[in-house]
């Protein structure tokens, strides 16, 4: 393939330009042409662009790639790999080449590999490393003050959670909302801080967003408060969260940060919230400003979003087949310290120390109780069952969620125009009384406020089109305007909600956290975006401070994670699109604590719950082989 037929290839729009310049650079440092690494070069640059980690060659060799016009098919696998490995700029693992090509057969950028390797080599370390805790009564004690025995006899996965937290220095507690995955964390600070003793462990509390962490302070510093243990182990227990970017000091305007291997983080264990929002190069810088003894804890949902970044890493460590099994010994070790039996089909034979027995799945939903509507769809829907979803959407056993068919998305204006009305009413309403009688507590009326506006969510797919949130946002705004007379005084009206994106840590304001403008007391166009603080109380901002935002009555399901409303509007696009998948369902389903109703067509609907996520990556066949698979 010369220059022109790499620019004929590049010319069919699959690919953007920076792909096409990545591949002509690595033909030119390669000194030589060969299409197979031109086309490896293109396709790996706009498959990390799309969030995965690599290009799989085993899922694009001998295939036709997608949407050529002239149906150019990519070369057969083994005649690939021979292309790539003779190349310059191609190297195995461990080598310093652009281009890296693995086992499996992956080929990967250089820097994604690395963050990759390292990230795995980290997690091995720390599951062949000391326990961090001793297997004694003292540890069986604690574990049966914190963790009472159920009354029906069942297993008490959050004792189990608990259990492998203590005596591992990584660990992975994975589970549904509502599964009480912060109120074990608490208890697990708890009982690290019982083991420590005075002096006590250095805890770090983070998440990936600003939102996520501020749930996470709230949940901990609420949950702290009920422990059954002494006061000086209380004290002891964080209750200050903060992003991961603040936490390991982002240095603005670069990618790197303030701690790293050469000044790793003062602390001896770290929390992280909502791990499935984190992507792969924060993820493994994360791990690489940590001292290699210190304990690290992962708490999110594996059956959610992955990350918009590239990664899925949260999934990746949680990949253990089709069944997730501890290993026997394991087993042993919980039926004599947490005093519960499990199944041996829980169980397998296989080495102690392996990334299975560092991920345990919460079981039981307080929020969602087994008949209820939300936990059985979501369930079903987690299952890949569509008719079983269309059957709980169409049953009167579950009110709490419903299913509005939409043809085509011109009728969804005139369609959902009463729930629209009715989701944001109460909210329009309490804004009016703010600005026709102002006075009173303001810290409480502002509450009133963002509790009222967290009551109800459209959540979107898509950001464009007739079903997207651009369109939504625009329809609630003409909605209120004409419906209930609130005026729009130009873009800044009262009650606009707003959503940041993008950080600004000079402000202390981050991607996900949401505002509302209100007028000054004192009338007139003046007025302040105000933003919840960790404090309990309210900041606020001029407008023209703000960093990049949008309105958000209605967002994308990716920006709602980490989020709970009371009934949530979920909005199915008009016409298929990739992103629609089955943990796009999921996690939009289980956003909602009271009631969710779905909009859309059945067949995409159903289509969607048949597609999951693909994230093309090395990380979980890095871990479980080396783990699992003697070394030759």
């Amino acid at each position: 393939m010369n220059d022109e037929g790499l620019s004929r290839l590049l010319s069919y729009g699959l690919f953007a330009a920076i792909d096409g310049h990545f591949a002509r650079l690595m033909v030119r440092l390669n000194g030589e042409v060969r299409p197979e690494l031109a086309l490896a070069a293109a396709m790996v640059s706009r498959y990390t662009r799309e969030g995965h980690i690599c290009l799989d060659l085993r899922e694009v060799a001998g295939k036709p790639l997608a949407n050529h016009p002239e149906a150019l098919i990519c070369p057969e696998l083994a005649h690939w790999v021979k292309q790539l490995s003779n190349s310059r700029v191609t190297g195995r693992p461990g080598e310093y080449r652009p281009l890296i090509l693995d086992s499996g057969p992956r080929i990967y950028l250089y820097r994604y590999w690395q963050y990759q390797h390292r990230l795995a080599e980290a997690v091995k370390a720390r599951l062949a490393g000391p326990p961090g805790g001793h297997l004694d009564g003292a540890l069986k004690d604690r574990l049966e003050r914190l963790f009472p025995a159920p009354p029906t006899g069942e297993i008490d996965w959050q004792k189990v959670a608990a259990f492998a937290a203590a005596c591992r220095n990584f660990s992975v507690i994975s589970g549904g909302p509502g599964t009480g995955k912060t109120t074990t964390v608490a208890k697990i600070l708890a009982l690290l801080q019982e083991q420590a003793g005075s002096p006590y462990l250095r805890i770090a509390l983070a998440a990936p967003t600003g939102k996520a962490a501020a749930r996470l302070q709230e949940a901990i510093k609420a949950a702290k408060t009920q422990l059954p243990c002494p006061e000086p182990v209380r004290q002891a227990i964080p209750e200050t969260a903060s992003t991961i970017h603040r936490l390991l000091g982002a240095i603005q305007g670069s990618p790197y940060f303030r701690h790293h291997a050469d000044n790793p983080l003062p602390v001896e264990a770290v929390v992280i919230d909502e791990a499935s929002m984190v992507d792969l190069a924060l993820m493994s810088k994360l791990f690489q400003a940590l001292r290699p003894q210190a304990r690290v804890i992962l708490l999110g949902d594996k059956d959610q979003l992955a990350s918009v970044e590239a990664g899925a890493v949260l999934g990746d460590i949680c990949e253990t087949g089709e069944k997730s099994f501890l290993s026997e010994e394991f087993g042993r070790a919980i039926e004599a310290v947490c005093g519960c039996r499990l199944d041996q089909s829980l169980l397998a034979d296989t080495p102690a120390k392996t990334p299975k027995d560092c991920v345990i799945q919460l079981q039981k939903s307080y929020r969602f109780a087994d008949a209820g509507g939300i936990g059985v769809l979501s369930q079903k829907v987690r299952d890949r069952d569509p008719d079983g979803a269309m059957a709980v959407l169409g049953s009167e056993d579950y009110p709490a969620v419903t299913w509005n068919e939409l043809a085509s998305g011109t009728l969804l204006a005139e369609a959902a125009r009463s729930r629209l009305l009715d989701g944001y009413r109460s909210y329009f309403e309490v804004v009016a009384r703010m600005r026709s009688h102002p006075g009173g507590n303001p810290t409480a009326r502002l509450q009133e406020v963002f509790d009222l506006f967290l009551q109800f969510r459209i959540l979107c797919a898509v950001r464009e089109g007739l079903c997207g949130v651009a369109a939504l946002n625009d329809l609630v705004e003409r909605l209120f305007e004409k419906e209930r007379g609130f005026p729009q005084a130009g873009r800044w009206y009262a009650g606009r909600p707003v959503l940041i994106g993008r950080n600004d840590y000079s402000l202390h304001l981050f991607n996900g956290d949401v505002g509302i403008f209100l007028p000054s007391a004192a009338g007139g166009a003046a007025g302040r975006v105000f933003f919840p603080g960790v404090d309990g109380g309210f900041r606020s901002f001029h407008p023209l401070r703000l960093p990049e935002h949008e309105t958000v009555f209605a967002m994308t399901v990716h920006k709602s994670q980490g989020s709970e409303f009371d009934h949530v509007m979920l909005v199915l696009p008009d016409r298929d699109s990739p992103v629609l998948t089955r943990e796009l369902l999921y996690t939009g389903i289980t956003r909602a604590r009271e009631s969710v109703s779905l909009w859309g067509p059945e067949s995409l609907f159903r289509k969607a719950i048949g597609r999951s996520t693909q994230r093309m990556s090395g990380l979980a066949d890095e871990l479980w082989r080396i783990a699992d698979r003697p070394q030759r």
